[in-house]
């Protein structure tokens, strides 16, 4: 059982084994198709501004010349490629389904379907007021000019012609993009007077690098400053603290003396609250309001009364109740009994 199938295996085989005999004979080659190219090739659906026809068609041709693709296979991998209004109008056109569709008839249905209606006055228009964008690096911007004018480069199937058309294009380019530059790069590049493109560009470049280099540079130094500055004001502050404790200290006033100076204090705050019944002052009490004193002084001096200052000052006016007796009183009346019974 294992024998039959062996044998109709090897007659499978010989076949393929025939026909590569003859092809070693003639001497071909094996050709091996690099497939994996096809992740290189971007989707085009024919309304993309980003991405051109042009680059679309030059993206599978570089990639056949470097996989060893054959033009039919070239054709069938664009045609995968395709999306949105491109990919219904390869599905519409009928030339494309042939079998002698070649990769040249592809290119040519294309550009006829999708040639650019602006004429070249538009594009030479857009070129002359192409203006860098805010957030636009010069690389992105000599980029979008060379686009603005390959545009406007007449063709010519004469070398000579050709080459002429496009050396009035690069200068256009180059004006257009020293003039559209903005800040500082663009003043820099317009004072050099570069003699191409490339040589404006670099020198954009290099300005631009500069200017952020010197923000980065006056922002570190910023910072270290303000840094040098609050540490400073620190240690003054700490500094300034510690000498006005040290001068506390030495201003320091006894406690004993504090203490002896209490009293007053404390007696001359008392003194201010108290208020006269007799003349409304302050500061004293009625019995040693002057105004009451020197009432009563008068009124001992006239004749027929006898001095009544020392009872008044004792027991106040008539009506009033006497005031209650004082230390000084009492000492002065024991003084006085103490002589009558000495008498």
């Amino acid at each position: 059982m294992a024998y039959a199938q062996l044998q109709q295996e090897l007659e499978e085989s010989k076949p393929e084994i025939r026909r590569l005999r003859e092809r070693k004979s003639l001497g071909t080659p094996t050709v091996h198709k690099d497939l994996s190219l096809i992740s290189l090739i971007p989707k085009w659906s024919g309304s993309d501004s980003t991405n051109s026809l042009e680059k679309f068609i030059s993206t599978p041709e570089a990639s056949a010349r470097i996989g060893r693709w054959e033009p039919k296979d070239t054709v069938e991998i664009a045609a995968l490629k395709l999306e949105g209004s491109a990919r219904v109008f390869y599905q519409g056109c009928t030339e494309l389904h042939t079998r002698d569709a070649s990769w040249n008839t592809f290119k040519e249905v294309f550009r006829k379907r999708y040639k650019d209606v602006h004429t070249d006055q538009y594009h030479y228009a857009r070129l002359q007021m192409a203006r860098q964008g805010r957030n636009e690096i010069p690389q992105e911007f000599a980029d979008r000019c060379k686009t603005l004018a390959q545009r406007i480069t007449f063709q010519s199937e004469d070398p000579v012609a050709q080459r002429v058309h496009r050396e009035n294009a690069e200068r256009m380019l180059l004006a257009h993009y020293v003039a559209g530059l903005i800040g500082v790069p663009g003043t820099q590049v317009r004072c050099a007077s570069p003699v191409s493109i490339e040589e404006a560009i670099r020198i954009a470049v290099s300005v631009q690098e500069a200017e952020r280099q010197e923000k980065f540079n006056n922002s570190f130094y910023e910072r270290n400053d303000s840094r040098t500055h609050s540490d400073s004001g620190s240690r003054h502050a700490v500094g300034s603290r510690t000498a006005s404790q040290a001068e506390g200290r030495r201003t320091e006033i006894p406690r004993s003396a504090s203490k002896a100076k209490a009293p007053s204090t404390r007696n001359a705050q008392t003194k201010a609250a108290l208020r006269c019944y007799e003349c409304e002052g302050i500061g004293h009490f009625a019995r040693e309001c002057p105004t009451r004193l020197k009432r009563e002084q008068g009124k001992s001096l006239q004749p027929g009364r006898k001095n009544q200052t020392e009872r008044s000052r004792h027991f106040g006016s008539p009506g009033e109740k006497p005031p209650n007796p004082t230390k000084q009183d009492s000492r002065r009346e024991s003084n006085n009994s103490g002589n009558g019974r000495k008498a």
